[in-house]
């Protein structure tokens, strides 16, 4: 449907903008809340079961989810922390690539959501009644794709100086018509929506993780840190693909890449996971509620968490969102610093970006939820 865009584009043309789930995983659907007394944790990977080719064992944990006290760029939302445990699980050791995503439609024929023909009809439904119809130069197939001669800004507020809604952009052509991923198969898939995310899920048979889970395979062996290597944060450059220089306008690649890298660039965290910090973005399951960590902490430990009954953005009000954690190619600390482990951000169901993808997951039959 693409209400981002056309929310984009109203946007772009006022130059400003203020800063349903489509299905639960069916019987892999992750339990809130168990009685705690008598909760037995997996923790060690069953003997019974082997390691899936090109995933890792997670092993389950309790932990404390959310914003440490010394870490100096949490926002808001990342707050209150709180008690969280997970089962243990399989995480895919990279973020899917343009190679598995292409066999993925080839055995398929599926066809993603920025290279669908828009539905206005459906889309108003989700807008303010009355809300014009915008032109058919905006209601054709395409993605949001970072300006890279972009110069100068007036307000980091307002994000859509940085964004343009390109015709054509999908994951074959990341940057739009003319633009292909021709010997980029190892890089990360982008202009995937968390539909898309979910069917290749489906295909795969795997998952996508819930909120708590990604971070307790980002935190990997170590207890606490708020960054997957440890505390040190001038060890970024080494560790994950970021933005140095200036955000937006002036992008040093003193990490070797100056947008996105091929899976694998860095070195992996403690449990053998690549780009948990940087690269893309990735989607998860849960539901973006900048309020949700204030309820989590009143119901003490969960088990399992999945997160928000429904999303809640004051300042994306009529777009449906999941949490997307990790960070991306584009963050740096003057703007967001979202590589950190705790961050978190809201992302449209219904579009995708050049900087956001997934990785999935895979839980022990035996405890299916």
């Amino acid at each position: 449907m693409k209400l981002s865009a056309y929310i984009l584009s109203i946007a772009l043309s006022a130059a400003f903008i203020s800063c349903q789930d489509s299905e639960k995983e069916n019987s892999q659907t992750v339990v809130q809340q168990k009685e705690k007394s008598s909760y037995d944790l997996l923790v060690k990977k069953p003997d019974s079961i082997a390691v899936p080719e090109g995933m890792q064992w997670v092993s389950g944990v309790k932990f404390t989810m959310g914003a440490t006290g010394d870490d100096p760029y949490a926002l808001p939302r990342e707050k209150p922390a709180h008690p969280v445990a997970v089962d243990g699980f399989f995480m895919d050791v990279t973020e899917v690539t343009n190679a598995e995503f292409a066999e993925f439609v080839k055995e398929t024929g599926y066809v993603t959501v920025a290279e669908r023909p828009v539905n206005w009809e459906e889309m108003k439904k989700q807008l303010p009644q009355g809300t014009p119809k915008p032109p058919d130069s905006i209601l054709q197939p395409g993605s949001l794709v970072f300006k890279k001669s972009l110069e100068k800004v007036n307000n980091l507020n307002d994000y859509s100086q940085w964004w343009e809604w390109k015709l054509g952009a999908n994951w074959r052509h990341p940057y739009g018509p003319g633009t292909s991923i021709e010997g980029k198969m190892d890089y990360p898939v982008v202009h995937v929506s968390y539909e898309d995310a979910f069917a290749y899920c489906k295909w795969a048979g795997r998952s996508l993780p819930t909120e708590a889970e990604w971070e307790a395979a980002a935190k990997g062996q170590l207890n606490g840190g708020i960054y997957t290597w440890g505390d040190e944060e001038k060890k970024l450059n080494e560790n994950a693909n970021t933005w140095q220089g200036t955000f937006p306008t002036e992008n040093t690649p003193e990490d070797g890449f100056k947008y996105a890298a091929p899976v694998k660039s860095f070195p992996p965290n403690s449990i053998g996971l690549y780009d948990m910090a940087g690269n893309v973005w990735e989607i998860t399951t849960d539901w973006f509620d900048v309020n949700y960590y204030n309820q989590a902490l009143n119901e003490g430990e969960q088990i399992n968490p999945q997160g928000s009954e429904r999303p809640y953005n004051p300042d994306n009000p009529y777009e449906p969102e999941k949490v997307m954690k990790g960070g991306s190619f584009l963050c740096n600390k003057s703007y967001c610093a979202s590589y950190r482990i705790s961050a978190r951000m809201g992302m449209s169901i219904d579009s995708g970006t050049d900087h956001v993808g997934f990785r999935t997951i895979l839980r022990p039959a035996a405890k299916s939820y």
